[in-house]
Parts: C-alpha cells; structure tokens; sequence
C-alpha cells in the first residue's frame, strides 16, 4: 500500500462557528468544549480518560459522520433507540484520496443490537461474522469472532471499549489481530480502558480530560501508572483500598 493513502481519516475539526450554546450536551462536556481538531495516527489512535470524559460521544460521532450506525455494524439500518448526540453535525473531517474498502463500527454497548438484528436479517452462515449466530456465542466470543472474520483489512474500523467482554489473554488476541489488520492496510480508532491495547507500539493517544484532548505517551497514561503501581503493590493497595492498618 501507498502509505500517502493512510490515514483514509486523517483529521477531524469542531465546527466552533456553528455552536450556538457551550452549556448543552455535548458541549458541556470539558473535553468537548476544548476541542479543536484532531489528527488521526495512520494505523491506530486511541481515545482514554475517565468515564464521562466524552470519548464515546466523540467516538460516536466519528462513526455517524462516517456513514455508520450509531448502534454499531457496518451496514446495519436499525435503530433501537435514538440516543446519539448530535456532535456529528458539529465534526468536519479531512480525508485520505483514497477510500477505504471496508467499514464496521463496534460499539460494545450496543453489540447486542447488532447481533440481534443479524440474527433477524438473515441466518448465521451469511452474516460473514464466523457462520455461527453471534447470540450463540459469549460474548467474549462474539467479539473476537467479529475482529477475526467480519473484518476484512484495508478498511476503516472505529471501536468504543472492545475490551469490555474481553479477558486479559483475549484482548492480547486482540491486539494481534488488529495488528494483522493493520499490516493489511487499515486504520483503527478505539476509545478504550485497557492498558493492554494501549500498548500497541504504531499509535497516537489523546487524554480527554477537563482540560481538553491532549496527545500523551502509554506510561503516562493514569491507566498505565495505575495498572502498574497496583499490580507492583497490591497488597499495600488492597491495606488503602479496604481502610485497613
């Protein structure tokens, strides 16, 4: 591949001159209301920060801007509920020449959906996620069988908190096959809490905080230093933790 066709998604922008007020979600959100424009990594970018911090609103919004169901898939056209922000009017992007060949959105929250409208759409063998109902699988399972077969490579895949059906051996599975699909040509943004994923050496991470998104290095992530410290000190930890002398 031309890398000058990578990243197909190489940049979005807030279109500040269209927000009328900054004290409505999603423009509430500190990390929100700071932004300005973010350049995406080639390979992979990474979203972390705190819960609520803003990085699945923005997540979403990427998808939806992109052509995606809020909910998740690639070409699904279901909707359970109308729930997403409308930060996505709000996002201009810059993009690679080239197009992408493959898209899927996988949105941990609302995976379920996904599965359940595939299962109603058509039967497994078609679905192109492994030939097993995803509904028949756990849903650790489910996941990986979505990165490993749905994903095809030289594609543009958004994730918000893969990991969250993961163990720790599978989210190294994981990080495998995103690297695998990487090398066949694809672009990966994640928001995510694994110290695991974030790891992957080919990335940018943005911190969301409530000072705005900023660019940061793997150890300097609190998930890295917290990660650490507790797994160094756990006993000492656990003494702090349960108030103990």
């Amino acid at each position: 591949m031309n890398f000058e066709e990578k990243p197909y998604l190489r940049e979005i922008e807030l279109k500040r001159e269209k927000i009328d007020n900054y004290d409505q979600f999603p423009f509430s959100i500190p990390a929100i209301k700071e932004l300005d424009f973010i350049e995406f990594h080639p390979d992979v970018t990474f979203f972390v920060g705190e819960n609520g911090a803003g990085k699945s609103t923005l997540i979403e919004a990427i998808a939806v801007v992109m052509g995606l169901n809020a909910e998740g898939g690639n070409n699904t056209g279901f909707a359970t509920e109308q729930t997403h922000s409308e930060l996505d009017r709000y996002i201009k992007t810059v993009k690679s020449f080239k197009r992408p060949k493959d898209y899927y959105f996988l949105r941990a929250e609302s995976f379920y959906n996904v599965a359940t409208y595939l299962d109603q759409l058509m039967p497994p063998p078609l679905q192109g996620y492994g030939g097993q109902s995803l509904h028949h699988q756990s849903h650790g399972e489910s996941f990986m069988a979505t990165i490993s077969n749905k994903l095809r490579g030289n594609g543009l895949y958004i994730m918000d908190e893969p990991e969250a059906a993961l163990s720790p051996a599978r989210q190294m599975a994981a990080l495998s096959e995103i690297h695998r699909l990487v090398e066949d040509g694809s672009q990966f943004i994640i928001a995510t809490h694994s110290p695991i994923l974030l790891a992957y050496p080919r990335a940018k991470i943005y911190q969301f905080s409530d000072s705005g998104i900023y660019e940061t290095a793997y150890e300097d992530t609190e998930h890295y230093e917290i990660t650490r410290n507790f797994l160094n000190r756990h006993q000492q930890m656990m003494k702090i933790l349960m108030d103990e002398e």
